[in-house]
């Protein structure tokens, strides 16, 4: 995930497809978080109280901005922010050197001057992750979670990063021409990997006013992994191909 941030913050030809949400992110952002604070943050402590004592006002936090975090994720990203996060996912494997991989979904023009510019349209169905009911519904159900003195805040953000994990490679998924036999079989593979990029993914998306910039980054860290995972790939591959060394009897 940290790769994301700093691979994000370092390459300008990114920048633009964060500025041209900026303003309807920090808006929404803004709006969604006062109200929650305002209206919900003390009488949640005051419930949480009951059961914690004095980590309630820590717990109380958490809680509403996971409540802050679902509804800015559910709004913003179905609405507005996918179609930008599978160009940030194309354009970070495109600049890996894997233009043949995101060609199999859209068109590539030659005379770009960055790997944003030379994103056509794409002439397959692109998302970068699905819109789904049940996730929200999972995330809301597991939200009681925090009410569970000291352990209950992380074990919601170890579950909801179980299921939201695998999401994060959605577009990859499709790039691959999966079936959701292999999908489910590769994401089991590395279930491991994708709780824990989840888990941080969802932190990150827990920080007020900054949750959809890292979004974005996060979009950015999954195209990097994906590449590694294709480097992997074409290096054992190409193992694949080198003949066996001849090993000739020395013995008399």
């Amino acid at each position: 995930m940290p790769k994301g941030i700093f691979y994000f913050a370092t390459h300008r030809f990114l920048w633009p497809l964060f500025r041209a949400r900026l303003i309807p992110i920090v808006l929404l952002s803004a709006f969604i978080y006062t109200i929650l604070f305002f209206f919900t943050y003390l009488p949640q402590v005051a419930f949480l109280a009951i059961f914690q004592g004095a980590s309630a006002w820590v717990n109380g936090a958490f809680l509403v901005l996971g409540e802050g975090a679902a509804l800015v994720a559910a709004l913003f990203e179905a609405f507005f922010v996918d179609e930008t996060l599978v160009d940030i996912f194309d354009a970070v494997l495109f600049e890996k050197g894997y233009e043949e991989l995101v060609n199999k979904s859209r068109v590539i023009y030659p005379d770009g001057d960055s790997p944003v510019k030379r994103l056509g349209k794409p002439t397959k169905k692109a998302e970068y992750s699905p819109f789904s009911i049940r996730q929200i519904i999972e995330f809301i159900i597991f939200l009681p979670l925090n009410f569970i003195p000291v352990a209950g805040t992380p074990i919601f953000l170890i579950l909801t990063g179980y299921r939201a994990g695998p999401f994060h490679h959605w577009r990859y998924f499709q790039l691959l021409d999966f079936s959701k036999k292999e999908r489910k079989a590769y994401i089991r593979s590395r279930q491991l990997q994708y709780t824990c990029f989840g888990t941080v993914a969802l932190i990150l998306q827990l920080v007020p006013m900054f949750s959809m910039l890292f979004l974005m980054t996060t979009a950015a860290g999954s195209a990097l992994w994906a590449a590694e995972l294709e480097d992997k790939k074409k290096a054992a591959f190409e193992r694949s191909q080198r003949p066996e060394p001849e090993y000739h009897d020395q013995t008399v």
